[in-house]
């Protein structure tokens, strides 16, 4: 099961002149409920955590070191030119900082300041392709196992595109010239084989996704507004933390009369 504990380093400060640390993840927090991205940055009560994905940990881990060997060769994937991508991975030196490598970057990965929130926006990314033209490319493994086509157009794959369009936000930050198309590399592990034999095998994939992160900048302001507001903000629509939090308070509440 996961943990929870109240935070209590790295809280907002509305007098502190300092850039305030909001992650990806914090972000897309605030587009979710922007009640539980308050009440984690003002009080440190965020939602319970969840265990890590350690397999899908894997797959990225694995991903990252076969591309890592063609950077060093600078060649394209197969996987790359199965989908006529120009491109090869990006060879910069900054890479493993963005990734989180080093131990300055650890759960910071790449960041740069966002002027009109004073926001220090931070993210790490699984990997930078560049293409024929220089351009970087924002790419994201994903591990899945289903039998139904692989798409961006369900319900719950909308985050995706929100993270890439951040990161492609974050890299423009930096002063890169990013392209807007990014790629999510799908590692779909097959479910028809007669026996496990101790492995797994996988069907890899391409998904292109056509980013637009002109809305970021309007929204890094709602989420710097709302963090200045002495006033909670209500709950996101459809948010399960927030109801299960008014339940359990109503039913509490019952039970002690």
């Amino acid at each position: 099961m996961g943990k929870y504990y109240q935070k209590t380093r790295d809280l907002f400060n509305p007098k502190s002149k300092d850039p305030y640390k909001l992650s990806r993840s914090k972000f897309d927090l605030f587009y979710e409920c922007p009640r539980c991205f308050y009440m984690g940055a003002h009080y440190g009560l965020g939602r319970p955590s969840i265990p890590g994905f350690t397999l899908n940990n894997a797959v990225d881990t694995l991903l990252k070191n076969e591309f890592d060997l063609l950077r060093q060769a600078g060649q394209s994937h197969e996987l790359m030119k199965q989908y006529h991508i120009s491109a090869v991975p990006s060879s910069h030196p900054d890479l493993p900082k963005w990734r989180g490598e080093t131990p300055e970057t650890r759960f910071k990965g790449a960041s740069a300041i966002h002027q009109s929130s004073n926001f220090l926006l931070t993210g790490m990314i699984d990997d930078i392709w560049e293409s024929d033209s220089g351009e970087l490319i924002i790419v994201d493994y994903k591990a899945t196992s289903t039998i139904k086509e692989i798409s961006l157009e369900d319900e719950y794959k909308q985050g995706y595109k929100r993270q890439m369009e951040f990161y492609q936000h974050l890299f423009r930050l930096l002063g890169f010239n990013v392209c807007n198309t990014g790629y999510f590399v799908f590692a779909n592990a097959l479910k028809n084989r007669d026996k496990f034999d101790g492995r797994l095998e996988f069907e890899m994939s391409i998904i292109t996704h056509q980013g637009d992160d002109s809305w970021i900048d309007a929204k890094l302001i709602e989420a710097k507004e709302c963090l200045m507001s002495d006033k909670i903000p209500s709950p996101g629509t459809n948010c399960e933390h927030c109801e299960y939090r008014k339940k359990m308070a109503e039913e509490v509440s019952r039970l002690m009369k």
